[in-house]
């Protein structure tokens, strides 16, 4: 266990930024294995700016990597065109 006074907040701050992020990083997930299994265009179409807003803001934040939200906006939009 840490002893000094800095390590110990450090360790306070870590957690509740794993948490957060892991909230997100998560919440995203859901969307987009949600915006994969819909098969009407129209209503897929729709949630693909949401969720590309939130792939955006997650390489933003360093959450995931740059290359991995442009990754997977790319299959997502390929997706919901071929529909």
């Amino acid at each position: 266990m840490a002893h000094h006074k800095s390590a110990l907040k450090r360790i306070r701050q870590s957690e509740n930024k794993r948490v957060h992020n892991r909230f997100y990083a998560k919440t995203t997930r859901n969307a987009v294995k949600k915006l994969r299994h819909l098969t009407d265009k129209k209503e897929a179409a729709e949630m693909l700016p949401k969720v590309i807003s939130m792939l955006d803001k997650l390489a933003k934040r360093n959450i995931i990597h740059n290359n991995k939200a442009g990754n997977l906006k790319s299959s997502l939009s390929k997706h919901v065109n071929s529909l």
